[in-house]
């Protein structure tokens, strides 16, 4: 299938259009760092076409670019927000592989859910025994049921943990899939040289 040519401004508008959603100061970046492959193929008598051909469809460019930024986001953070981002922008990749996937993902996410609401649920539940308990008649007595509530703080806490580790595990494996099955642009979100940015971009996308 024939790729559709673009111009300069084309190719920097599309995918300008497609960075919607990265910080401001990325997009500027990433926009500049891609201005500059035009600046220096004209200057090395190539056409404005042939270099938004080596650097590949900007669609296709803005969708890896906002997948690697959310995977950056989450190795920095590691926090829920980041992890939304991180999942939803591989998921926009729009790879037919990762959308077959996406049953299963959306099954182990709702699964992993459930479970953080069962957790949160038992350790409100040991909070109430423990500071309930002594004044309502529990058997075993007042110790009894201060030692009952905190088992199952104890035990909700623990649970939460290990829902958490397993949670990391998600989207580190879902990243790592994404990575290694399609050129995700980690270079074009770090400083890097102009040498090495062009040697990078210029390969054909897989």
């Amino acid at each position: 299938m024939t790729r559709p040519t673009f111009t300069k401004e084309d190719f920097l508008s599309r995918l300008k259009k497609g960075l919607v959603g990265l910080p401001t100061s990325t997009a500027s970046e990433i926009l500049n760092d891609y201005e500059l492959h035009f600046t220096d193929g004209a200057a090395e008598g190539r056409t404005e076409a042939e270099v938004a051909a080596a650097l590949g469809d900007p669609d296709r460019l803005a969708r890896e670019l906002r997948a690697e930024a959310g995977a950056q986001r989450w190795h920095q953070e590691k926090n829920p927000s980041a992890a939304a981002a991180a999942v939803f922008a591989v998921l926009g990749l729009g790879a037919i592989d990762i959308l077959i996937l996406l049953p299963i993902l959306m099954g182990v996410i709702g699964t992993l859910f459930g479970l953080l609401i069962a957790v949160v649920a038992l350790f409100v539940s040991g909070g109430g025994i423990m500071v309930a308990g002594p004044f309502i008649g529990a058997p075993g007595g007042p110790f009894a049921a201060i030692l009952a509530g905190l088992g199952l703080m104890a035990g909700a806490t623990c649970a939460g943990a290990l829902l958490a580790i397993v949670t990391i595990w998600l989207v580190n494996g879902l990243v790592w899939f994404a990575r290694l099955h399609y050129r995700l642009l980690k270079p074009a979100l770090e400083p890097q040289s102009t040498q090495n940015s062009a040697t990078f971009v210029t390969g054909d996308p897989a």
